[in-house]
């Protein structure tokens, strides 16, 4: 595991980013294609206005949704699908080989089988996460299941998740906040060969110390990043404050 800690939010992301497409153009010039899982949030901001700018071959990179919520439209502010299409997809230079959204109009555990079931075939070279102010690790919430092998879960959301939802502007308050949402699994996530994990912020600066310097623990899912042989944190000195 390996702690990257930057002055700011625009040089914390451009060194994820290029951290991260440094791994894919040795991967796209050993096997000639690539794939990726990506996530959202507010501290994705600036590694995903970096990396779409990288270059990259994006015509041979396979994209793979971390999570979304369960009954939000693709045209609300806050769905995920549409952050990644708006913010990352739609703004490549070059059309990605394939992305794979969670559709969370739909149901939901249909959606988790039919996605799971693609990225049970594909080996992810490069997941870009982040961390929630409770510790969780996509939609993860505390305790998380570090245990089950399913790609994708449908999963409860905790009211300190929806909480930083609110916080950070997604939704006009707390009773619109979904309660639920399809989110990779712990296990799914761990399988990819490089993990990427972007994280700003003093609000989160807690979450980062027990996830870097607490114990293992399904309390704070984030602690079993760990555990996985390759990963990096990408931190702006307002996280880093409690390490």
């Amino acid at each position: 595991m390996n702690t990257l800690i930057f002055d700011s939010k625009e040089e914390m992301g451009f060194a994820a980013a290029f951290a991260g497409s440094s791994r894919l153009q040795s991967t796209l010039s050993e096997n000639g294609s690539a794939s990726i899982i990506v996530a959202t949030g507010a501290s994705q901001f600036e590694m995903l206005e970096s990396l779409r700018t990288l270059d990259l071959d994006w015509s041979s990179i396979t994209g793979f949704h971390l999570d979304e919520y369960i009954g939000l439209s693709i045209e609300h502010p806050a769905s995920f699908r549409k952050y990644i299409k708006d913010r990352f997809v739609e703004k490549l230079s070059s059309s990605l080989k394939a992305f794979h959204y969670l559709n969370g109009e739909i149901d939901p555990h249909l959606e988790c089988d039919r996605v799971g079931g693609i990225i049970s075939q594909a080996s992810i070279d490069v997941a870009f996460v982040g961390i929630g102010e409770n510790g969780h690790l996509a939609f993860n919430d505390p305790p998380a299941d570090f245990e089950t092998t399913k790609p994708y879960l449908v999963v409860d959301l905790d009211d300190d998740c929806r909480r930083q939802q609110l916080g950070e502007g997604w939704f006009p308050d707390f009773e619109s906040v979904p309660k639920q949402a399809i989110s990779m699994s712990i296990q799914q996530i761990l399988k990819s060969k490089t993990i990427i994990c972007t994280v700003s912020d003093d609000r989160k600066a807690l979450a980062v110390k027990n996830a870097l310097q607490g114990p293992v623990t399904p309390d704070v899912p984030a602690s079993i990043l760990q555990t996985h042989p390759n990963c990096q944190f990408f931190l702006d000195s307002a996280a880093a404050s409690l390490l």
